[in-house]
C-alpha cells in the first residue's frame, strides 16, 4: 500500500469561514485520515485554546485530538521561564505563555509582549503594549494576517493589530506563525520535510509551503478567488474546496 504524504491544513477558508462549515470539508479529512495520512491542522487564529480549537473541530465533525497548532502556541515557543509577557489577544496566547513557564502581566517592565486578534482592542491597549516595547520589551506578532475570512466577509486580522503597535512603538515585529520559521520548526519535528501544506492565502499558506519545502494546494473557499489567478507563490495545485483538492491529490498519487 501507497504511503500516503502528510497533509497541513489551515482552518479559516478550507474548514469553515468564522462558524459556517465548509461543505465536504469534514468529509475530505475523515477520508485522509482513514486512507493512513497525518493530518495536522495548523492555524493563525491565536485567541483559542488547543482545547477550544480542538473541540470547535469536533463539532464540526472532525477529530482533531493533539493534532492542532496555532500561532499562539508558535508564539509560546519563544518565551522562557519565567518571563513576563504583556498579552495582546486573548486565552489561546495565555495558554501558551503559562505552558512554558511565563507569567501574563497587564503592563511592563516585561521581556515579551505578544500580540495576536483581539476583538476588544483599543486605544489603552495599544498604549499599554507600546509602552512595554518602549521599556525594552520584544514585540511578537503570533502571525501578519492583515484579513481573515468569515460567512459575513473578510474581517480584520490579527496582523492589523500588530502593526498598530509597532507603528506606536517604532520597532519591527517579530512573527511566529505561518509563514514563519518558528511554526515550520514546529511542524517538520511532528510531520518530518515533505508533505502538502492546504490553505486559502499565498502570502501566509503558500509561503508557509515554501518555508517547510512543501508542496502548496491552493483551494478557493477563503481569501483568494479564481479571479487572483494567477498567485505567487504558484500552488502544485489549485482547486474550489478542500474536498475537490483531496480528490485531486489522491487520483493523482
Amino acid at each position: 500500500m501507497a504511503v500516503i504524504e502528510p497533509w497541513v491544513l489551515d482552518l479559516d477558508g478550507v474548514i469553515w469561514l468564522g462558524d459556517e462549515p465548509i461543505p465536504g470539508a469534514a468529509a475530505a479529512v475523515e477520508r485522509l485520515q482513514s486512507a493512513g495520512a497525518d493530518v495536522l491542522f495548523v492555524t493563525n487564529m491565536s485567541r483559542l485554546t488547543e482545547g477550544e480549537q480542538e473541540a470547535k473541530l469536533a463539532g464540526h465533525g472532525i477529530d482533531a485530538t493533539g493534532s492542532v497548532l496555532t500561532s499562539a502556541m508558535a508564539a509560546g515557543g519563544l518565551v522562557s521561564p519565567g518571563d513576563r509577557v504583556v498579552v495582546v489577544g486573548g486565552p489561546g496566547i495565555d495558554e501558551a505563555v503559562g505552558k512554558r513557564g511565563g507569567s501574563v502581566v497587564r503592563e511592563g517592565p516585561a521581556e515579551l509582549v505578544i500580540v495576536g486578534i483581539d476583538p476588544g482592542f483599543d486605544y489603552d491597549e495599544l498604549g499599554r503594549a507600546m509602552l512595554a516595547v518602549r521599556g525594552g520589551a520584544r514585540l511578537v506578532g503570533t502571525n501578519h494576517d492583515p484579513t481573515y475570512p468569515t460567512a459575513d466577509g473578510l474581517k480584520p486580522g490579527g496582523g492589523a493589530i500588530v502593526a498598530a503597535i509597532a507603528t506606536a512603538a517604532e520597532v519591527a515585529p517579530t512573527y511566529a506563525g505561518k509563514p514563519h520559521s518558528t511554526a515550520a520548526t514546529l511542524v517538520r519535528e511532528r510531520l518530518g520535510r515533505r508533505g502538502l501544506m492546504v490553505g486559502d492565502r499565498p502570502d501566509s499558506d503558500g509561503l508557509f509551503a515554501v518555508e517547510l519545502g512543501y508542496d502548496f494546494g491552493l483551494v478557493l473557499s477563503g481569501v483568494t478567488s479564481a479571479d487572483d489567478l494567477p498567485v505567487d507563490p504558484v500552488p502544485a495545485v489549485v482547486a474550489d474546496d478542500l474536498a475537490s483538492l483531496v480528490d485531486q491529490r489522491l487520483a493523482s498519487g
